[in-house]
């Protein structure tokens, strides 16, 4: 038995050690991060300028800027929002708020799981049946931000319905007693004390749409094409599949120009990151709980 001083010591000791284990564990999570962020300034720091970012490819994309990759890049990410955010909220609503709990939710449940499970290969050839071929919107921006709104559904189901949840019930509960119907109960207590978290699915949503290849290759995103479309149902070129082929389908491509491609794009989902998890602050700060 341990006398009362060394039992503290002990526990003190115990603390400490995991206290150092679980903050070694965190480093190790942040390290790879720095190191790729560090890589890329260096090496891909000597290629940005303004030229870089508001100029057409040229001499076969081994000089010039980067700009029709990057306007097609946002165009793609925000079509794919608007496509999937109305969905993706209403049907975590259904399913949080209305449906209730038998073999038919469960299974709604269970294939959004594998859903997210998918690879986005085969989100790819889904994309390229069913919105470039059987719909027949084409190779395009709408084909491609359709296969990635599906691609990214489960990500924004599953973060809002927990968020949802989230909410404590006797809000609902006190809406109801004062003869709110359920409906005006969601709308005006529980959706506006869940944006935080439904921003959270959102902020994730713009991570992997602006970074996914294989989707955007097979429905709309095109190989080099130096103007920008004129419509959702043109072709565009992406910062991800632009870095795809400059660093390895281009011959005699600058160093520095691959590594620029990948810090810009980047740099851009760390400012659509930061711009909604501000937003989300500012409302998480709205809230009454």
């Amino acid at each position: 038995m341990f006398e009362p001083t060394e039992l503290n010591a002990h526990n003190w000791r115990i603390e400490q050690g995991m206290r150092v284990l679980f903050l070694g564990m965190t480093l190790l999570l942040v390290l790879p991060v720095v190191i790729i962020l560090a890589v890329l300034v260096y090496k891909g720091g000597p290629a940005l300028s303004w030229a870089f970012l508001t100029e057409n490819p040229t001499g076969g994309m081994t000089t010039g800027g980067i700009f029709p990759a990057l306007m097609g890049t946002i165009a793609l990410v925000l079509v794919a929002l608007i496509a999937s955010i109305p969905v993706g909220v209403a049907a975590a609503i259904y399913l949080s708020e209305y449906a209730p709990d038998n073999w038919l939710t469960r299974l709604i449940n269970l294939a959004i799981i594998n859903l997210a499970g998918v690879p986005s290969i085969v989100h790819a050839l889904f994309g390229l049946g069913a919105f470039v071929l059987f719909f027949g919107f084409g190779t395009s921006i709408l084909a491609a931000s359709l296969t990635l709104a599906i691609m990214t559904l489960p990500v924004v189901i599953v973060s809002t319905r927990e968020s949802l949840q989230a909410v404590p019930q006797p809000f609902r509960e006190a809406c109801w007693n004062m003869g709110a119907t359920r409906w005006q109960t969601i709308a005006r207590v529980v959706l506006p004390n869940a944006i935080s978290g439904i921003l959270t699915g959102i902020i994730l949503e713009v991570s992997r749409t602006a970074g996914e290849t294989a989707p955007i290759m097979f429905t709309g995103a095109a190989f080099f094409l130096p103007f920008l479309p004129e419509s959702v149902f043109d072709q565009t070129m992406a910062l991800s599949l632009h870095l795809f082929v400059v660093a390895t389908q281009v011959p005699n491509v600058p160093e520095s120009l691959p590594y620029g491609v990948a810090l810009v794009l980047i740099g851009m989902v760390l400012i659509m990151n930061s711009a909604s998890i501000a937003l989300r602050m500012v409302l998480r700060n709205r809230k009454k709980w």
